[in-house]
């Protein structure tokens, strides 16, 4: 459907104001002509895994830089790799159709390319996927392939590049990293972690503030996304400010949680308090390994990994508060709502998630291959972060944890080496452009 010219003459006009109020050198990084004597052929991008407020962010950061580094067709799979085996492949060019758009990219959440969780066989188990993959890339006459992901996406581009390298192909294999759960080895941090942490410090404090309107003890067990790494479940310990005493408990997967150990806590601090908040991560485990939600009820739901689907951890010790401490409780599960927080995007979040995608493409016009882009912290204050590339064989499969150095002795709160490394990654703001009071986004329309 078509939008009516008065409001595409507005959105236009929008569009213009906040680019140019909201244009500066570092939120596009330094592009460069360095490759513009490669040969000009094409390039394929795609998106995996879960999504992020930022990941487009990304794949804007790809298209913008192999579009002025001299790239024919600019290529995006549908679906990811899964769909690249189906042949839905869709031409950027003609999605993506001016800056406007580019702009709009930046400012919508989730995958514009949509996503998948799919995992390669090893090459020995079945070489005949690798014969189909590497088929259609020189059908589509592609010089380099790159892959906005997390772990999983990580592996794929590690055994891409190592197929190409053992039957000579020439195209580059670059990864884009991105994840909400800031777990990849070898970058400071992930794209998608700042926005994502940016919402759950923010709505952690208004949970606080929630928890105060009424003369009368309560308990409010906000559960966190972190099957292994408690990366977002410690950003809670940001609502800590001057005019908020943020979470009372924090607890990570990193340490063995104790059921007993938290009722006497929580027992204490209904005593002292009206009101007490506590941040848990989803997969926090008690010390003979068995995940807290399923303590009451163990799960046989898996996901396409053959993971366990956690949920119901911040419920279970919420119906445990009243069971055996007779006080008001409830739990607040955050779920998807953390993944994709458009509305709150951290500017500093949004920029590195551009300046990524791009770096990626000039790597591969350089030669580069096997490689996945990396964030380095150079200062922290002022917070300066750069670009660098990692091999992608040190990173897939692997995850980062939180420093137990950075959770306190009794493993229920964050130190401040924790809420220092996470600060800057939440400053500033990249708003929406908003139209009749709502975001607007930029979709494919065969979605």
């Amino acid at each position: 459907m078509r939008t009516p010219i008065n409001r595409r003459i507005r959105l236009v006009g929008v569009l213009r104001m906040q680019i140019e109020q909201e244009k500066s050198p570092s939120m596009y990084g330094n592009e460069s002509t360095e490759g513009e004597n490669v040969m000009k052929k094409n390039v394929i991008v795609g998106q995996s895994g879960g999504p992020t407020a930022v990941i487009n962010a990304s794949l804007a950061g790809v298209y913008k830089t192999a579009k002025d580094m001299g790239a024919n067709t600019i290529y995006g799979m549908r679906y990811g790799i899964q769909g690249l085996l189906e042949k839905k492949i869709v031409d950027l060019g003609e999605k993506i159709r001016n800056d406007m758009d580019v702009e709009l990219l930046k400012r919508t959440p989730a995958s514009f390319l949509g996503s998948c969780r799919y995992k390669l066989p090893e090459i020995s188990e079945d070489k005949a996927i690798y014969e189909k993959i590497f088929a259609i890339l020189e059908e589509l006459e592609i010089m380099a392939f790159f892959y906005i992901g997390g772990n999983d996406s990580m592996d794929t581009i590690k055994k891409l590049s190592d197929y190409a390298e053992t039957v000579g192909n020439p195209i580059r294999f670059i990864g884009v990293p991105k994840t909400i759960d800031n777990d990849l080895e070898g970058t400071d941090h992930t794209p998608g972690y700042g926005s994502a942490a940016k919402y759950i410090a923010t709505v952690t404090k208004e949970l606080v503030r929630d928890g105060l309107i009424y003369e009368m003890q309560s308990v409010t067990v906000i559960e966190i996304m972190g099957r292994n790494a408690g990366w977002l479940t410690g950003a809670a310990v940001l609502a800590k400010s001057e005019d908020c005493e943020g979470p009372d408990l924090i607890y990570l997967p990193e340490v063995a949680f104790d059921v007993d150990d938290f009722l006497k806590k929580v027992k204490k601090l209904v005593i002292e308090k009206q009101s007490i908040v506590i941040a848990v991560s989803e997969g926090i485990k008690t010390a003979d390994g068995r995940y807290v939600c399923e303590l009451s009820a163990p799960s046989d739901k898996t996901d396409s990994f053959g993971h366990v689907q956690l949920s119901g951890t911040g419920k279970y010790l919420s119906d445990l508060i009243i069971e055996k401490l007779g006080c008001k409780s409830r739990a607040i599960e955050l779920s998807t709502l953390q993944r994709c927080a458009g509305h709150l995007t951290s500017r500093v979040d949004i920029t590195e998630a551009y300046q990524v995608g791009g770096t990626a493409v000039k790597a591969a016009f350089e030669g580069k291959t096997g490689q996945m882009v990396i964030l380095k912290r150079v200062s922290q204050d002022p917070y300066i972060c750069t670009t660098d590339l990692y091999d992608v064989h040190k990173v897939a499969n692997l995850e980062k944890k939180v420093p137990r150095s950075w959770i306190n002795e009794a493993g229920d709160y964050v130190t401040e080496d924790m809420k220092n490394y996470i600060e800057p990654l939440i400053q500033a703001e990249l708003t929406p452009i908003m139209i009749t009071g709502q975001p607007r986004h930029i979709i494919i329309d065969d979605l």
